[in-house]
Order: C-alpha cells, then sequence, then structure tokens
C-alpha cells in the first residue's frame, strides 16, 4: 500500500535523519486519539505519542507526552521557562504542515524545541502519529530522543 503525500514526508524525513529502518504505516482505522491508537496496534495507552504543540512569547514548543497523561501547565511553563497556551488547529497546522491528529513527533516545517513526557521512557517501543490521522509509526524512547534532540522531563499532571 502506498502512503498518503503526508505520511511520505515523514518517512523521507526519517530516511534523511539515517532512520530509514523506521517505518510509517498507515492503517485502515483512524489512530487520531491515543485510544484508537492503541486498539489499532495493539499496544497499551500509555505508549501512544501524543504531539502536542504550545506557544509562548519566545516562540512554540512540541510536548511528546505518553497517552494515558494530560500535559500539566505548570510543568509546560517550568520547562520552557514562559507560560504557554495549547496552539489553535490553524497555528498547529502552520508549524509543523500536519493537522492535529496526525502530527508527527518530527519532520516539522518549523523545527521546535521538545519535551518529552519521562514516562515514555518505561516502554520498549512507543507509536507516534505519521502524519495523518491514520498513519503510526513505531519506535524506542532513545530512537525519538535521538530524532526530536527533546529534554526528559516531568510533564504530566497528576
Amino acid at each position: 500500500m502506498s502512503l498518503s503525500p503526508s505520511a511520505k514526508k515523514v518517512q523521507r524525513f526519517l530516511e534523511e535523519k539515517g532512520f530509514g529502518h523506521l517505518r510509517v504505516v498507515e492503517l485502515p482505522t483512524s489512530t487520531r486519539t491515543a485510544q484508537e491508537a492503541a486498539e489499532a496496534v495493539g499496544a497499551e495507552v500509555g505508549q501512544i505519542v501524543k504531539s502536542l504543540v504550545f506557544l509562548g512569547e519566545k516562540g512554540a514548543y512540541l510536548f511528546l507526552m505518553s497517552g494515558k497523561n494530560r500535559l500539566d501547565p505548570s510543568k509546560a511553563q517550568r520547562a520552557t521557562g514562559e507560560a504557554v497556551r495549547r496552539a489553535t488547529p490553524e497555528e498547529v497546522r502552520a508549524l509543523t504542515g500536519y493537522a492535529i491528529g496526525g502530527v508527527p513527533p518530527v519532520g516539522h516545517e518549523t523545527p521546535l524545541p521538545a519535551f518529552l513526557d519521562q514516562d515514555l521512557l518505561a516502554y520498549p517501543l512507543v507509536w507516534a502519529a505519521g502524519g495523518t490521522s491514520k498513519a503510526l509509526l513505531s519506535l524506542s524512547p532513545k530512537e525519538l530522543l535521538a530524532l526530536t534532540g527533546a529534554q526528559v522531563a516531568d510533564l504530566k499532571e497528576v
């Protein structure tokens, strides 16, 4: 099955960065939510990587959260050093080139400083959006860190 243009863009980025062994797959069902993605691949919700875009005065940030967690706004502020707000769907598309529900952790129009939810490190494999609401890619947390340059942080709301 050939990939849609957005999923192909993510696959090309992976290949250009030397991670061509990682494969974006498009599934017949929606993977827009963490729950849908987990069901589609037989994973735990915690293994799903949510790519959340937030904005502050100094710029935009990417938070890579475990599917089971919510981002704590005060921890996001501590991580970035400034107050941040969730980007609108239009801002997300402008910054990343992807629509909400399919935003991958990599290959964005604008490279964003990234922060990784430390809970993702507990899994041998995680699943992230691959450019569309039906595309996913599986990778290790170590590969995710290498590709995004993310800082690991305690980000979850308790």
